[in-house]
């Protein structure tokens, strides 16, 4: 169990460096509204439906990208229901820079003309990828959002996935996704059992190790994920006291990727930060009730 300032410490930082969109996020985990949340979301998204305007922090160009697509959609569905009269806007604007074979680019080829991460603005794939279009379907399908869109990608999804002969571990994120979310659940299930070699060959088992490493909280949030059983009980509880172990001094955690663009360092922390207490609160190591003992200052 981490101490009683573990919370108190996070919020601190949040409030000081976080985005107004994380600072609501964190209010709405300490059982805040919602509809704050959605107010400033909103202002990340374009007049076509899609999201763009830096709410992934690397591509901070105005135009819609699918990346904010998934980041706007893992959103939403932390409030709860994904609205409708969002949803489907989105839908059509994914159905107009969908590839010929049925999935989404990663990223736009746009991205070359505006402020981007190098490794976006050097992106020369810009064919149809499981990763965003395999998160993307699978969470229209746990709110059971109905869209052309949502069917023409599930088929994209079923292909690519059977034709998977290795991972990566943000592909992986995004195709767990789908299969935990996928309406055919013994196909789920199958492709799952397939696929789980590959996923725990690109998770880093060991909690010490350093560098853009992928851990399986990283990748299993909570207990209810699908890829939960892909780690032992011992495993996780090491990477959940690596995690507590990580919380910088100022209260935050960092990020294990190189930085680009000196803005972008406190809006990954913040996010980042806020991702950690929503893990640690899902294991049921996050100490809340001596939070809420605090005495008053």
């Amino acid at each position: 169990m981490v101490t009683p300032d573990t919370l108190h410490l996070a919020q601190h930082f949040i409030m000081r460096n976080a985005r107004l969109i994380d600072r609501y996020r964190f209010a709405f985990f300490q059982s805040g509204p919602a509809e704050p949340v959605r107010s400033v979301l909103a202002a990340y998204r374009n007049v076509d439906g899609g999201y763009g305007n830096g709410l992934e922090p690397d591509l901070r160009g105005h135009g819609s990208q699918p990346q904010a697509a998934e980041a706007a959609l893992r959103i939403l569905d932390e409030l709860g229901p994904v609205p409708r009269d969002i949803a489907r806007p989105l839908c059509a604007h994914l159905t107009s820079i969908t590839r010929p074979d049925g999935g989404l680019p990663q990223v736009l080829p746009s991205v070359r003309h505006t402020e981007a991460a190098p490794w976006w603005r050097e992106h020369g794939d810009f064919t149809g990828s499981l990763n965003p279009t395999a998160a993307i379907a699978g969470l229209l399908h746990k709110h059971h959002i109905t869209h052309p869109w949502r069917d023409r990608a599930t088929a994209f999804c079923w292909t690519r996935i059977a034709a998977l002969r290795w991972t990566n571990p943000y592909q992986a994120i995004a195709v767990c996704t789908f299969l935990q979310h996928a309406p055919d659940r013994t196909r789920a299930k199958a492709e799952f059992a397939r696929l789980a070699p590959m996923i725990r060959a690109v998770i880093q088992v060991d909690p010490d190790a350093t560098g853009h490493v992928h851990t399986p909280l990283d990748l299993a949030e909570d207990p209810d994920h699908i890829a939960r059983e892909l780690f032992t009980d011992a495993q996780i509880d090491a990477h959940l006291d690596a995690l507590i172990r990580a919380q910088d001094a100022d209260g935050g955690w960092h990020f294990n990727w190189e930085s680009w663009c000196p803005a972008t360092v406190p809006e990954w922390r913040g996010l980042i930060t806020l991702q950690r207490l929503r893990t640690l609160r899902a294991y049921g190591r996050l100490d809340e009730r001596a939070e809420a003992e605090r005495p008053a200052p």
